[in-house]
């Protein structure tokens, strides 16, 4: 179920991305899942269509879901090889964390802030 909160402080088409985003990766949305017409969902919602096809939109430069042109927009087979592929990078970084004897709380406060800034801190003394 999709829940957009009006006085919510983050943007209505970034609920919807998100909100799809957490059910594509958490498999509530399987593969080949066919989504809602990007102007149905926006009825259904009571959003604007540009809202909702801004949604879309980052979704599919992100690859979870593919336009299939007239027959509609389906939950993509890339991001379950994204998820693939983010296990495999978190496996090799483990084995890096090891290899170097890196103490297992700071190589999650490193995987932290490069998830969220981009910017690895230094390792503590």
């Amino acid at each position: 179920m999709l829940v957009i909160e009006s006085a919510s402080p983050i943007p209505p088409f970034e609920q919807l991305r998100a909100q799809l985003a957490r059910q594509i990766q958490d498999r509530t949305l399987a593969v080949g899942t066919r989504l809602p017409t990007i102007r149905r969902l926006a009825a259904d919602l009571g959003l604007a269509v540009n809202t909702v096809g801004r949604a879309y939109r980052e979704l599919e430069e992100a690859g979870l879901i593919e336009t299939r042109g007239s027959a509609g927009s389906f939950v993509s087979a890339a991001g379950e090889q994204g998820r693939e592929r983010a296990r495999r990078a978190a496996a090799e970084y483990a084995a890096v964390i090891a290899s170097i004897g890196l103490d297992t709380n700071e190589a999650i406060r490193i995987v932290q802030a490069a998830l969220t800034t981009g910017i690895a801190p230094s390792p503590s003394p």
